[in-house]
């Protein structure tokens, strides 16, 4: 996948989250991290990216969302590497 469809799948997510959060500037970086995951899956992105900003808004902790957003992509890693020895 390419770094566009990377990039969009964030920005979706961000749409998302600024739709609920009208006094975030469009321009906030928040969830730039998630592009340097080495994920390239755009569904995965932004399920990692909405777990990110939930957990931002409930915790108002960077790092812990960081950590929510990073066992999403564990999770569904190990998943599907089990899918793929079966």
């Amino acid at each position: 996948m390419t770094s566009q469809a990377v990039d969009g799948a964030c920005a979706f997510a961000w749409r998302n989250y600024l739709l609920l959060h009208s006094g975030i500037s469009e321009n906030d970086d928040r969830i730039a991290h998630l592009r340097n995951t080495g994920e390239d899956d755009f569904d995965l992105l932004q399920i990692a990216a909405v777990a990110y900003l939930r957990k931002l808004d409930e915790l108002h902790d960077d790092r812990c969302a960081r950590l929510a957003a990073d066992q999403v992509l564990a999770e569904f890693s190990a998943s599907r590497n089990a899918q793929s020895d079966t």
